[in-house]
């Protein structure tokens, strides 16, 4: 089964938390052991794993990626959102998680980010869960 889940984000750079939605949604399924693979069907935003403490780390990977690939450089695509595409394709639109018990295995600090370089927009990300 290949659910979909709905994302809002506020700016044209952040990173969303999804994960207590990810977890809902996976015990909503009735899934209690296997993987569960994300996939961002978007060509301007990713999905990816990290830190979920400290929201200064999501700030730290937005100005990083941001100083290394800047909005205007010269790009030729003419809707002027290429950096948005670069960084999509670096951060990637697809992710495997395991899961046991119901959740997703996570580190102590990890959190599931969609990531957003062309909003703010209205955007999905499937969820297609292979049970063990």
């Amino acid at each position: 089964m290949l659910k979909y889940i709905n994302v809002k984000s506020n700016n044209r750079q952040e990173f969303v938390d999804i994960t207590a939605e990810l977890n809902a949604d996976i015990s909503e399924m009735g899934m209690k052991d296997g993987i569960v693979c994300l996939f961002v069907p978007h060509t301007s935003a990713a999905i990816t794993i990290n830190e979920g403490a400290d929201p200064n780390v999501r700030r730290d990977v937005i100005t990083t990626l941001s100083r290394l690939i800047p909005k205007d450089a010269g790009y030729h695509h003419m809707e002027g959102n290429s950096d948005a595409h670069l960084k999509s394709s670096i951060i990637g639109a697809t992710l495997c998680v395991p899961v046991e018990e119901g959740r997703l295995v996570l580190g102590t600090w990890q959190a599931v980010y969609f990531c957003e370089f062309d909003g703010p927009r209205h955007r999905r990300v499937g969820i297609k869960a292979l049970k063990a």
